[in-house]
Order: C-alpha cells, then structure tokens, then sequence
C-alpha cells in the first residue's frame, strides 16, 4: 500500500454550517458532526495508523475520539486552522461587504491574522512529522480544519499554499495523499457520508 496520509476534516459546527471562518473559536461540533464522526468509525473500522496527530481545537479533538483515535492520538499545534485575524467567525459575504465583491481568504491580506504562506510552512512541517511517523509503508491520520488540509494537500503535490484554493472539502470527510511509485498524489479526495459521497 506504501506511505499514505489519511487527511480527516472535523465533523460540522454551527459555524461551518453558515459559513463563518473558524479558527481560533473553540467551536463544538453539533450533533449532525457528531454523527459524521460515528460514519468516520463505521468507516475507519479500526485502521490501524502508524502514528494519528490532531488540532488542539476540540471539534478535532472530538472528532478523532468518536472515531476511536482519542487514545492514541497527539496533538500536533501546526494543525490548527488558519488564523483568520479579522474575518474570523464573519462570513465571505460580510467580509465582501466591508472590502469589495472580490474578496478572498486566499487572494487578499489577511488583517490582524496568518499569512497563507506561512501556513504552508506548517504544513510543511506536519508533512515532514507524518512522514518520520509513517516510517517505509506506514500510514499517519490527520484530524484537523478545511483549510489547513487543504494547503496541506496542495503542499504534498508540490503546489504554492494558495494552491489550496483548487480543493474543496466537506465536514466529516476523508482524503488520501499517497506516492504512485515515487511521485505524491492525490489518491482519494473529500469522501463524505451523505447519500451518494
């Protein structure tokens, strides 16, 4: 199977469910991302990884121990989200309102928060800790947010952090990053649970 990383989003809060950025907000799952995180074990089944980091934000954390990885899991502080300074719990909508019709969380500065590329340099160095974990052929599980994942992603296969534009990712979702001989991958992105994911 060789060396993957198993890329885990969180399950739903009401925060993700009306679209306000949420990083450092210590926002709980509801129990719709609750029962996401019991398909994630159904799914899962035990899997056995080398080695499970997770955010320290508790909709990961909460996430991860529903799935059946609380025990052995340890937190990683380079998956927390992306600081959003300003924007945080506000919507795109609201923060188009206050800077034009055009405005990006990818595309534009990040006021009073974290600059995309530097969270590109940690998830670079989450890459590089997954990678020691998972050893020859190991697999590593990553629970962590949307948008860290999704640099991560885009990180793997070589891209600039705002590559990670190109990804969408739902709540309560799983994505593989693996090699096709010694080339990174995408092996499998944003796998859900609703009805026909």
């Amino acid at each position: 199977m060789g060396v993957e990383l198993w890329l885990i989003r969180h399950g739903e809060t009401e925060w993700s469910l009306s679209g306000q950025h949420t990083s450092t907000s210590d926002i709980a799952l509801t129990e719709h991302g609750r029962q996401r995180a019991v398909e994630l074990k159904e799914y899962l089944n035990g899997r056995m990884f080398a080695a499970v980091l997770t955010s320290p934000m508790s909709r990961a954390k909460e996430t991860c121990a529903i799935a059946g990885y609380g025990d052995v899991a340890q937190v990683d502080e380079n998956l927390m989200e992306w600081n959003y300074g300003e924007s945080e719990g506000k919507t795109t909508k609201q923060m188009r309102e206050k800077y034009g019709p055009t405005w990006s969380v990818w595309t534009d500065p990040i006021v009073d928060g974290e600059a995309v590329e530097h969270v590109g340099e940690r998830a670079d160095k989450v890459i590089a800790r997954a990678l020691a974990a998972a050893g020859d052929a190991g697999q590593v599980a990553l629970f962590a947010h949307a948008h860290i994942l999704r640099i991560l992603a885009a990180r793997w296969i070589g891209l600039p952090a705002t590559g990670g534009k190109l990804f969408g990712l739902g709540t309560g979702s799983v994505s593989v990053l693996g090699f096709e001989r010694e080339t990174r991958v995408i092996s499998k992105w944003n796998r859900g649970f609703e009805e026909g994911e």
